[in-house]
């Protein structure tokens, strides 16, 4: 399903999202993640900022092998309620496995993040996840929400 304009630029716009996973029992794990978007597939990776068991090994991971639909939402919030906005994806995910794939999301999440651009990301440590949207919503509480 494609995104307009409005809803491609909202989300290159924003530097996190929270991505929402569930296990097989529907036991729900939600997480922010660094994004980056190539068309209409959003990509993420399991980078070396410090985690409990290692990068192979979390629980998004896991749940994305066993229940492969996500949800991501991308949110503006502020104490002027007339400026709230979110967009909410609904995504099938699954770990990058093609290697000119990988190279290119992983180009495109270190052009975004500079911060990846310092670390040493493999597809043998670091999994890549591609998420191809379902649905999406994008909500504004006003016109005065954009900018």
């Amino acid at each position: 399903m494609n995104l307009t304009d409005e809803a491609r630029l909202f989300l290159d716009e924003h530097r996190i999202g929270h991505l929402a996973t569930a296990d097989r029992e529907a036991v729900p794990h939600v997480v922010p993640v660094c994004f980056a978007r190539i068309s209409e597939r959003i990509y993420f990776v399991a980078d070396e900022k410090p985690k409990k068991h290692g990068p192979r090994r979390l629980k998004r991971l896991a749940n994305i092998e066993q229940n492969p639909r996500v949800s991501l939402v991308v949110d503006d919030y502020r104490e002027d309620w007339s400026k709230l906005a979110f967009l909410l994806l609904h995504l099938d995910a699954a770990v990058v496995e093609a290697a000119s794939e990988y190279e290119e999301a992983l180009a495109a999440l270190r052009n975004k993040y500079p911060r990846y651009r310092t670390m040493k990301l493999l597809p043998a440590t670091n999994p890549l996840v591609g998420m191809t949207i379902r649905r999406w919503h994008l909500w504004r509480a006003s016109s005065e929400a954009i900018a």
